[in-house]
């Protein structure tokens, strides 16, 4: 309690010096030393929400200071403080420091926040919103040649798109990000992976565009982007899932799956989209009989 009685009464006084005049114009720098001093004391006394406060305030006196990165600074330390006390102050936050970034042409650093919101929006299940943020994510890291977080950003993009129901444009991110890939000796043993989890939104797309040889020909399409794919594991599944999709065979569908998880465990998102997939298999043969 003591660290915060002090620090108010910093406060206090950076204000009374900020609401004054000075003859040498320095009230600003004599304001943001006590701001400093009062919200180390509020971290210390864990006052999160007025230590949030605090680094607003420093904010407000570095913008007077012409100081542009600290401006962008206190905005991220006032998104730390009030993250224990209220998301959407913090959020609120981390979009100023966005915007402060941005302003300054610090584009890596503008997207490490993007990602962040975009980060919070999934956690709380807006994946919408989530694949706005991280693209626009996506976006600023590849113009700054951070393409491995571009890449990061662009799978995750890919994988929201799935789980909403937008096949193709998740397609597109995970085609990309293989193509980016398989000439890179470090990345190209995940490519598979990439082209795997996209022709399973290729099978669900099948159904919505009512084409049961569309994934034939994807799966064409990726043997030439990655011309391992061809003998692989992922590809048998895949030829075998097709397989039964086209026969319209829900059992011989469901073996296929149970097979591979047995030998390659799948997790959670793709086992969902091959559920989504079953039951469209499910209401295609209820439409045959």
């Amino acid at each position: 309690m003591a660290d915060a009685s002090k620090a108010r009464e910093l406060v206090a006084k950076a204000e009374k010096k900020l609401a004054g005049w000075s003859l040498f114009g320095n009230k600003y720098e004599d304001a943001l030393e006590l701001l400093e001093k009062a919200s180390a004391n509020l971290k210390l006394a864990k006052a999160w929400s007025e230590a949030g406060e605090c680094f607003l305030k420093i904010a407000q006196v570095q913008q007077k200071l012409d100081s542009a990165h600290e401006v962008a600074s206190a905005y991220v330390d006032a998104s730390n403080a009030f993250k224990k006390t209220s998301q959407p102050k913090s959020e609120e936050c981390l979009r100023l420091a966005v915007k402060a970034y941005t302003d300054m042409g610090r584009l890596g650093m503008a997207a490490k926040y993007l990602r962040e919101l975009g980060e919070n929006a999934e956690g709380r299940g807006e994946k919408e919103t989530a694949v706005d943020l991280l693209s626009q994510a996506g976006d600023l890291f590849d113009g700054e040649e951070q393409k491995s977080e571009a890449n990061k950003a662009m799978l995750k993009v890919a994988s929201l798109r799935a789980d909403l129901g937008a096949y193709a444009e998740a397609m597109e991110g995970f085609e990309t990000v293989s193509k980016r890939s398989v000439d890179n000796n470090l990345l190209k043993y995940s490519v598979k992976t990439y082209l795997l989890q996209s022709s399973i939104c290729a099978i669900c797309l099948s159904f919505d565009k009512n084409e049961p040889e569309y994934v034939e020909r994807v799966l064409e399409k990726y043997e030439d982007i990655d011309p391992s794919f061809g003998g692989s594991r992922e590809h048998k599944f895949l030829q075998d899932l097709q397989k039964a999709r086209v026969e319209g065979d829900v059992d011989a569908f469901t073996a296929v799956v149970q097979e591979f998880d047995a030998m390659s465990r799948l997790d959670t998102w793709k086992t969902n989209l091959l559920l989504t997939a079953k039951r469209k298999l499910e209401a295609d043969e209820d439409d045959l009989t």
